[in-house]
């Protein structure tokens, strides 16, 4: 039997990076390249229903027990654009204490006064890159440690229920979810294998939306501009002035919303600001947006109509009030944890997963720890004893009765 981290090490060999302004699904070719070869693993470990649709979403059963639940484990096999998932290397390291050579020629270490997780993991052996890319444990820890789970079920049997296994593409751009089919999946209830530090389970998340301005100006030549020039750059970067400063994701934690601008492009005659708009609470949430289209109509009366164009669109919502209803499969993960010696802690996700949009559609879908940490940067890693203690974890939920 292949070990997790084996499993992992092979995942992230993978280049998986999804494309926001792609419009094909999955957004890149590669992302079906390692679904193919997570099917011909399925199928080689006993899977026999295992496939992947046109989409590229990966499916397979594991059956068990009919008189239990049938639970579906979820995670998904792209990585985030933020940072590089090309030539990843990866490699395993035993941390005592102290700083981490990532990358001697480039001078790069992984620090522990920048990274205070780093002192809990004392005694570990970590998954570390070279400091140049991310790591990709966001998710392709969640898609080994599940398909480590299955593997033990199938290998040692016994009295467990029935395990739907789904792999999605596209999660991190926010469109793991657009063509899950939730019907075809046939679980009671799910979990996504797709958190962090060991121990947190997660069941309401950032309600979001995006945001894409666009303004528009007049180019003149510079010699003779004087009252004719409209230059949109300084129309983006007013908009910009106008928004709260103190809602910016680096002045915020914990349940507090924030509005992000992700990217910019510009010249004279046109420029573009991209923003992602994030709160736990609906009503902030909403007047995060109503604010961002105030301010645009401001600029229109200031400059004349047609200025400033905004497009918002929501992208999912907080999952808390699907998960409340059902809150035994919250305690039923918080058990397995327990048993994994875990501590379990419920945290507010600062981000959004597949779960989020798939509760809304039916699917009851907490979010499970997976061991990672700095995810969708270069100094990201994962411990091997918690990818370990992730997989009794999961065990534990399928196993209880």
């Amino acid at each position: 039997m292949e070990s997790v981290e084996k499993r992992f090490l092979r995942y992230v060999s993978y280049e998986t990076t999804s494309d926001e302004m792609s419009e094909t699904c999955p957004s890149t070719a590669n992302q079906k390249v390692l679904a193919a070869a997570i099917v011909e693993e399925m199928k080689s470990m006993g899977i026999a229903d295992a496939h992947m649709d046109e989409n590229g979403y990966v499916y397979g059963t594991v059956p068990g027990d009919e008189s239990l639940p049938t639970i579906g484990l979820i995670a998904h096999m792209d990585t985030a654009p933020d940072a590089s998932g090309a030539n990843i290397k990866a490699r395993i390291v035993e941390f005592n204490g102290g700083d981490i050579l990532l990358n001697e020629e480039k001078g790069i270490y992984l620090r522990e006064r920048d990274y205070a997780s780093l002192s809990h993991n004392k005694g570990k052996h970590l998954i570390v890159t070279d400091g140049t890319t991310l790591l990709g444990a966001d998710d392709k820890a969640g898609v080994a440690e599940i398909l480590t789970a299955a593997e033990i079920l199938l290998r040692e049997g016994g009295k467990h229920a029935t395990l739907k296994i789904g792999f999605t593409p596209d999660e991190e751009i926010g469109r793991g979810a657009d063509r899950f089919d939730v019907k075809g999946f046939g679980a009671d209830y799910a979990y996504t294998a797709d958190g962090g530090t060991v121990g947190e389970i997660e069941y309401e998340n950032f309600n979001a939306a995006s945001a894409c301005v666009t303004f528009h100006g007049l180019n003149i030549h510079p010699g003779s501009a004087k009252d004719k020039m409209v230059n949109s750059q300084y129309i983006a970067m007013e908009y910009q002035s106008l928004l709260p400063a103190a809602q910016k994701p680096e002045y915020t934690d914990g349940h507090e919303g924030f509005i992000h601008l992700t990217d910019m492009q510009g010249e004279v005659e046109n420029s573009r600001l991209r923003y992602i708009i994030r709160d736990h609470d609906m009503a902030k949430f909403q007047e995060k947006k109503r604010l961002m289209a105030a301010i645009a109509d401001f600029l229109n009366d200031k400059y004349g109509a047609g200025t400033v164009e905004i497009q918002l669109r929501d992208s999912y919502f907080n999952m808390r009030e699907k998960i409340e209803p059902c809150m035994e499969i919250v305690e039923r993960a918080k058990n397995a944890m327990r048993q994994a010696g875990m501590d379990p802690r419920e945290v507010p996700v600062r981000g959004g997963t597949d779960g989020a949009r798939l509760s809304f559609e039916g699917l009851p879908c907490p979010n499970l720890c997976t061991g990672g940490e700095n995810y969708h940067g270069r100094f990201e890693y994962i411990p091997v004893e918690d990818m370990h203690q992730c997989v009794r974890m999961l065990v534990n939920i399928l196993r209880m009765v």
